[in-house]
């Protein structure tokens, strides 16, 4: 008995806006049965002592502390503008 059906498929390729051909689907098939196989296989260890975590690696914040600290100045800034409007940069307008 198949894990995944053409159905499944169809549904997926429809929610991920894919349009399948008979080949695709039948190797898209065979692979998400695989990978669900694993999973399968993967519910057969014992988890219970590992801590849950967020990421497989550990994180850590690297953001540096909000500090102000003196900017560059206005026509330093608008040196490089290729369009101002006085102390502005003068873009196009891209709502109506």
């Amino acid at each position: 008995m198949s894990i995944i059906d053409r159905k499944t498929i169809d549904h997926v390729a429809l929610l991920a806006r894919l349009e399948l051909s008979d080949k695709e689907r039948e190797i898209f098939t065979t692979q998400l049965e695989d990978i669900l196989k694993y999973i399968e296989k993967l519910k057969e260890l014992d988890t219970s002592r590992v801590e849950p975590m967020a990421y497989a690696a550990a994180a850590r914040n690297v953001f540096r502390e909000d500090e102000p600290r003196p900017s560059i100045d206005l026509e330093e800034a608008m040196k490089n503008a290729p369009s101002r409007a006085g102390d502005f940069f003068k873009v196009p307008k891209v709502i109506d």
